[in-house]
């Protein structure tokens, strides 16, 4: 059986579990992580030197960062449906996984650990409101990639690049911020939470 090591309220790991749901996929959970067992300990960092959240044990395969190992599980189960064989319209899926673990990501950091976690080190201002207009300057782009695409990231059916980029429009929504009216992003929101692993795990189990 698939072996998970990570936190269930990790937006990284949460990929991931969503996933799994989406393959009918078994896997033991094993709770690593702030809160949790201590990633920086010999046992963990020989699995991931980086000491970070999730790492997938495969039998004698060990894999770290989601977003490579939501590819190597689509592929491991022949869904090219979620990740496609064709090379334009699996660089298409990719493109948007990596625009999620980059830029994405790296746009709502100060603004997340500000308004949700109340880090101290992340109260500045001018810091905030730079950290708050980057995240929505983001979010605008995918807006402008939905209202194209129609129903998912990549076109007319969900892909990988739903499973990351909707873990990304969660948190947009529950973080407490001043956000744009973003209509096809909204409508994207909704029609995530129709299928129920996002409901459980890209939402945390709220409706």
């Amino acid at each position: 059986m698939l072996k998970i090591l990570g936190k269930p309220a990790s937006i990284n790991v949460r990929k991931l579990l969503w996933l799994c749901d989406e393959l009918a996929l078994p896997y033991e959970l094993e709770a690593w992580g702030a809160g949790h067992r201590d990633t920086h300990v010999p046992e963990f960092l020989a699995l991931n030197p980086n000491a970070l959240v999730p790492v997938l044990v495969d039998g004698d395969a060990v894999l770290w960062e989601s977003n490579t190992i939501c590819r190597y599980l689509a592929g491991r189960q022949g869904r090219d449906d979620l990740l496609p064989t064709a090379p334009l319209a699996r660089a298409r899926v990719e493109q948007w996984m990596d625009w999620q673990g980059g830029d994405l990501n790296n746009s709502w950091r100060y603004a997340f650990q500000s308004l949700v976690r109340h880090s101290p080190a992340h109260q500045d201002a001018a810091a905030l409101d730079a950290g708050v207009r980057s995240w929505n300057h983001h979010m605008a782009i995918l807006e402008g990639q939905l209202a194209q695409s129609g129903a998912f990231a990549c076109g007319a059916e969900f892909t990988l690049a739903d499973i990351v980029l909707g873990l990304s429009v969660n948190r947009w929504f529950m973080t407490p911020l001043q956000r744009p009216e973003l209509p096809a992003v909204a409508a994207y929101y909704e029609r995530l939470s129709g299928r129920p692993g996002y409901r459980m795990h890209g939402r945390n189990g709220t409706p």
